[in-house]
């Protein structure tokens, strides 16, 4: 009998409603798949459209064989929370384990020959197997089908997937694929989308097949190629001996309600394959969270920068550790493009030179790629230092990016002197004796004005040099700060797109000196070492005296913890409270804390309202703050939050006590 079994899974950058791109990148993988000997073959969730079965959507897998299609399998978990909300657009199939009739549109009876097809949750039966289907969310929920048809017979379970990238994600998904067969034996084999879908995420591919609980094949994360396909060939009696030696899975088994099974007159192994060589277990190559940074978020903005059909980026360049971070990966994609190209990557040197507008254009060095796609600009006011200049024009060098360096000075004297005609008083700084009111809002004239700079520079420095195009413009606010709501609305953060708004400030760091070591950037050094600062109150002494952290009242380590807690663990002020007084119990007394958290929470509330207009960013953490889909909150708050500010005060003066500590007042 015939046990050997060659299956194929992929990674495909599907595009939404890009129907002729789609068809092609699907019919692209089923030829390399049979060309690789696979006689079975998955794709990512939604490959094909969504079902219409009696006037209710359904997101579905559709199997078929030899122009018949076998089943119609309707998904049964929606993913709801976070980024998705398929429940928008789906119903889930309720009707465990029952299969109805589906009327086949008449468009589809003329190719296949069938007016009807099984609809429903079932399985297939092949000549020498049993399949069974999962899909993307339904592999997170705690009662997996996979669980249920293991027990009934399945020996290969297959996901069609749309998981985006999250940093350190990877081993959660890799965990459950092979957790799926560690306790019930079996081949488990994951597709999934790769690329940017025309939003806010980026899906990371990982397509893998494992078996008994070990990974055999595993599919790349990060990569400019629109089709990858892994095959593997797999030894079904290796599961049948797996599953015999459970006693504890065979008990369940015995009492396990059937599936409906589809019969199929096919076989996935051929009868003699006594000396096929089967696939071995592997280890998993996990990327550091430094190398996803680096990738992640570099194939997403090519193919943002593809797909919009621009001609490059633009780049406000302030010489701080954020816009560097940004600069970088654009640098990492040039990177990517380049080495794409020498593997013999026909896509992606044709999107190349259609971007640079030359067709004999091959990109060999990511150095003079990105002198093409990539304008920097250092935008001095009088409040600027001479450092962040040299590091910005330092920076652009190594990087090779087309660099200039402009003074807002002019422009921002004529701003604040219509104010001033008008009212007939002029504004002036903290240091020179201005209020706080004065001081922040020219430092905001100065902030928007760089922002509409930046977009005239977009539009027209490619114009000015003779070239033809536009630009898109990149943010680079990070997580912690969009969260803290240390950014002016309208400023620089406001652009096209932003690679690293999702990304907290520790794991910049982090990045940047990866870079060092890795692109050899050594003038990302000084930048590392320089506090951050957004200059724009006036020097002291031709120094900066403004730095971030003092600015915000707390420091980019504790935003982390404060955007985790937030999000991720749902504490509101008193909850957060409770839980740092624990945490932090060797380094702040109760009351610091309860000073603490009514500042952040004070600061978050009140500028809640920039969220609404934050840049589309590139979503990497779970605490993320992005209003638009993934973190719906209100953004005009009671900012006293006075009934939970006096649940802390009362809890402050109930440990103070117990401690003998002379109750004070009220925590500020």
């Amino acid at each position: 009998m015939g046990r050997a079994v060659t299956v194929a899974t992929c990674a495909l950058n599907q595009w939404a409603l890009d129907f002729e791109g789609n068809l092609e990148r699907i019919v692209r993988s089923i030829a390399v798949a049979r060309s690789k000997g696979a006689r079975y073959r998955l794709g990512p969730e939604l490959e094909i459209w969504p079902v219409l079965h009696r006037n209710v959507r359904y997101n579905c897998r559709v199997i078929f064989l030899n122009k018949k299609i076998l089943l119609i399998r309707p998904k049964i978990a929606l993913a709801n929370a976070g980024n998705y909300r398929e429940l928008r657009w789906f119903t889930p199939w309720s009707k465990a384990r029952h299969v109805e009739e589906y009327f086949l549109p008449r468009i589809i009876q003329e190719v296949t020959g069938q007016e009807t097809v099984p609809f429903g949750d079932a399985v297939l039966a092949t000549k020498d197997t049993c399949l069974g289907a999962e899909m993307c969310e339904e592999l997170w929920t705690p009662n997996s089908p996979h669980i249920d048809m293991g027990l009934d017979g399945v020996e290969i379970f297959t996901n069609s997937s749309g998981s985006h990238h999250v940093l350190r994600k990877a081993h959660t998904r890799v965990d459950l694929v092979n957790s799926a067969t560690a306790k019930n034996g079996g081949i488990y084999i994951f597709a999934n989308q790769k690329g940017c879908d025309g939003d806010r995420l980026y899906y990371d591919g990982c397509a893998m097949i494992s078996m008994n609980g070990e990974t055999v094949a595993q599919g790349s994360q990060f990569s400019l190629d629109d089709v990858e396909v892994l095959v593997a060939t797999l030894d079904l009696e290796d599961v049948r001996s797996y599953r015999a030696e459970i006693s504890s899975r065979n008990l369940a088994a015995s009492k396990a309600n059937p599936y409906p099974r589809v019969k199929v007159n096919f076989a996935l192994s051929c009868p003699d394959d006594v000396a096929v060589p089967t696939c071995m277990p592997i280890q998993w190559r996990y990327h550091s969270p430094e190398e996803e940074i680096s990738l992640g978020p570099a194939c997403w903005l090519w193919d943002y920068l593809r797909r919009s059909k621009q001609a490059g980026f633009l780049l406000p360049l302030s010489g701080g550790i954020d816009s560097s971070a940004t600069a970088c990966i654009v640098y990492s994609m040039c990177h990517q493009v380049c080495l794409a190209v020498k593997n013999g990557n026909a896509d992606v040197l044709a999107d190349a030179r259609r971007i640079v507008h030359d067709e004999t254009y091959i990109p060999e060095d990511p150095r003079e790629f990105c002198k093409r796609v990539f304008t920097t600009c250092y935008m001095a006011s009088e409040n600027s230092s001479q450092d962040t200049c040299n590091r910005a024009k330092l920076l652009a060098e190594q990087i090779g990016s087309y660099h200039i360096n402009l003074n807002i000075d002019v422009a921002v004297k004529a701003v604040v002197g219509i104010f001033s005609m008008v009212t007939g008083r002029t504004p002036r700084f903290s240091v020179y004796g201005g209020s706080s009111r004065e001081s922040l809002a020219l430092q905001n004239v100065q902030a928007r004005i760089r922002m509409v700079l930046a977009y005239l520079f977009a539009q027209l420095t490619l114009w000015a040099r003779g070239m033809p195009g536009g630009l898109l413009v990149l943010g680079s606010t990070n997580v912690d700060e969009s969260l803290r709501g240390y950014l002016t609305k309208y400023d620089c953060s406001s652009a096209d797109i932003n690679p690293i708004g999702g990304i907290s400030k520790t794991d910049l760091k982090n990045f940047i000196q990866y870079c060092i070591e890795n692109f050899q950037l050594t003038a990302l050094r000084s930048i590392m070492s320089a506090p951050p600062t957004a200059e724009l109150e006036p020097l002291v002494d031709g120094q900066v005296a403004q730095t971030d952290e003092a600015d915000m009242g707390m420091t980019y380590a504790e935003l982390s913890i404060y955007g985790k807690l937030r999000k991720i663990a749902k504490a509101g002020p008193y909850s957060m409270f409770c839980k740092l007084i624990n945490m932090w119990k060797e380094i702040c007394t109760p009351r610091e804390v309860a000073s603490k958290v009514k500042h952040f929470f004070r600061m978050y509330s009140v500028n809640r309202h920039k969220m609404t207009t934050l840049t589309p960013s590139y979503h990497a953490e779970n605490y993320s703050p992005d209003d638009n889909r993934f973190d719906l909150r209100p953004f005009l708050y009671n900012t006293t939050w006075s009934w939970q500010f006096r649940c802390i005060d009362k809890q402050v003066s109930k440990l103070e006590k117990k401690e003998g500590i002379s109750p004070v007042e009220d925590v500020d």
